[in-house]
């Protein structure tokens, strides 16, 4: 019963994630300090704070989301979930749609990536999360009949 539930296709696609976030935060960056001059006040103050909020939120989600899967801990994973589901995919996308922040290509083209791994991460850890909980709830089940055998009511 030692079978390992953590997910290979989101090992890898956080993997790939680690080495892609640098180049993304570099990439956004440059563009912002390019395009700072033409932008107004209020969307300075904002893409500003998105990059900033990002780069806070991506450390914290890859970490939960390798602890997660590798050690297979669901409240990692979970957590890893609910920040790629309900922060960073929601900013991503403002970053990506927005056209207020007068996007340029090479930070349309990151983003898109970024969108990417973060639907694919959604759905791989969706799904991990699934198994973990079912080979647990299983697991606990068994351990109550196993109790109930030793110990009759």
């Amino acid at each position: 019963d030692n079978e390992m539930i953590s997910s290979l296709p989101l090992q890898m696609s956080l993997y790939f994630n680690v080495y892609f976030f640098p180049f993304w935060w570099l990439c956004t960056v440059v563009m912002l300090q390019l395009k700072y001059p033409v932008l107004s006040d209020y969307y300075k103050f904002i893409l500003v704070t998105v990059i900033f909020l990002t780069s806070l939120i991506e450390v914290i989600r890859l970490y939960l989301g390798y602890m997660g899967n590798l050690q297979e801990k669901v409240p990692e994973l979970a957590g890893f979930w609910l920040l790629s589901l309900l922060l960073q995919l929601p900013i991503i996308l403002f970053l990506l749609f927005n056209e207020g922040l007068k996007i340029q290509p090479l930070e349309r083209s990151v983003n898109i990536v970024f969108v990417l791994f973060l639907v694919f991460q959604v759905v791989a850890a969706f799904v991990t999360l699934k198994r973990m909980v079912n080979k647990l709830a299983a697991h606990f089940h068994l351990n109550e009949f196993d109790r109930l055998e030793e110990h009759p009511v």
